[in-house]
């Protein structure tokens, strides 16, 4: 049970990571300087961080347009929750330890 525990720490932080990483692209559109990829926003959301992007997008109103954010944030929430079952069901959590 610990290891579902430090896997929920991560999660939220990571999910915290990418909800920022939105924000800051938003403002970075509206200053006209340097972006952070679609592709890299996509796949932050795939890496278990499909709820920040889909938040993200909600919050900021950032590529609110674009199809593949309006179908693929909530797409990738779905996988994502999937994912987690599956390692939790697979025993993967029960197996991390800590070395302390």
């Amino acid at each position: 049970m610990l290891g579902l525990k430090i896997f929920a720490v991560i999660y939220v932080l990571w999910n915290a990571y990418v909800f920022m990483m939105m924000g800051r692209d938003k403002r970075r559109s509206k200053r006209k300087q340097w972006r952070t990829s679609e592709t890299s926003l996509l796949l932050m959301g795939a890496a278990f961080g499909g709820v920040g992007l889909y938040t993200g997008m909600k919050y900021f109103r950032h590529k609110t347009s674009h199809t593949k954010f309006l179908v693929g944030a909530p797409l990738l929430i779905v996988v994502n929750v999937f994912a987690v079952g599956y390692l939790y069901y697979a025993g993967i959590f029960e197996a991390i330890v800590l070395p302390f």
